[in-house]
């Protein structure tokens, strides 16, 4: 009796959680991220790819970084998330008791094979406004070919796809140590001095951290219609109806392990 009656409440409980991802589809085991961040932690970037720097420079990777570097993908025509998340790298920057060309470097790289050397120095002039002017030179600003542009942003897991004219894409800087390390990812589009500081320190030693913003990136999705991260409410209620089934079902198991006991020792 006691066998049946718990195995007809998981029998409801698995055909109820069924039917849940059913009609949200939301289930996160084993989704391949298509618009995001697949962190690669722990792993070296490609530094023998070749980029173009704003003075039409042909450079490669390896030859720019030397020390802990920063990494950010935009695009210069950008309608969304790329200017805010310059303007933010800009704005802490420009807080920070580090100091920009010694200390660390930034590199920004456009995924977008129409953008030029002259577009890319056109748009650094935008945002280097808050840098003490000795130090911009160390805010590289590169274009390049689709064969390089693939391979780094597939090295650093940033995932990216067209829409139209535009594109949709994650909003995140990426930690390198001075050998192409990956060390760090921060996500968004504005940044805390000490949140840097650290990822910096971290980066200069070679540490591999892991990010807590994994519990954001699951609860954030990327909207490409009005190119903003928004709340994603399915997946967290398909979550919690989850983890309460599963209070639920133990909390059953619990009560009728505790009557049985309780029968057996009146008997």
């Amino acid at each position: 009796m006691f066998n049946t009656f718990i195995m007809k409440r998981l029998f409801i409980f698995i055909l109820f959680t069924g039917l849940t991802f059913s009609i949200y589809g939301q289930l996160p085991i084993n989704r391949e991220v298509e618009i995001g961040i697949v962190e690669k932690l722990g792993q070296t970037i490609p530094l023998d790819l070749k980029f173009y720097n704003e003075k039409n420079d042909t450079v490669t990777l390896g030859s720019m970084i030397n020390k802990p570097t920063i990494l950010s993908f935009v695009y210069f025509d950008c309608p969304g998330l790329c200017s805010p998340l310059l303007d933010g790298i800009a704005d802490v920057i420009s807080k920070m008791n580090m100091k920009l060309g010694k200390d660390f470097d930034i590199i920004t790289i456009s995924f977008n094979t129409k953008d030029t050397p002259e577009k890319a120095r056109i748009k650094k002039l935008n945002f280097v406004q808050k840098i003490q002017e000795k130090d911009r030179g160390s805010w590289f600003y590169l274009t390049g070919e689709l064969e390089n542009i693939q391979k780094i942003t597939e090295a650093v897991g940033f995932r990216y796809k067209p829409t139209g004219v535009d594109f949709a894409h994650p909003s995140t800087i990426i930690m390198l140590s001075p050998t192409g390390k990956i060390t760090r990812y921060l996500y968004g589009v504005t940044y805390l001095p000490f949140d840097v500081k650290m990822a910096v320190g971290e980066a200069l030693k070679g540490q591999a951290q892991p990010t807590s913003s994994k519990i954001l990136d699951y609860c954030f999705g990327y909207d490409a219609q009005s190119r903003s991260y928004t709340l994603q409410f399915t997946r967290l209620i398909g979550t919690f109806i989850i983890i309460l089934g599963l209070f639920f079902v133990t909390y059953l198991l619990i009560s009728n392990k505790r009557k049985s006991s309780k029968a057996l020792t009146n008997e």
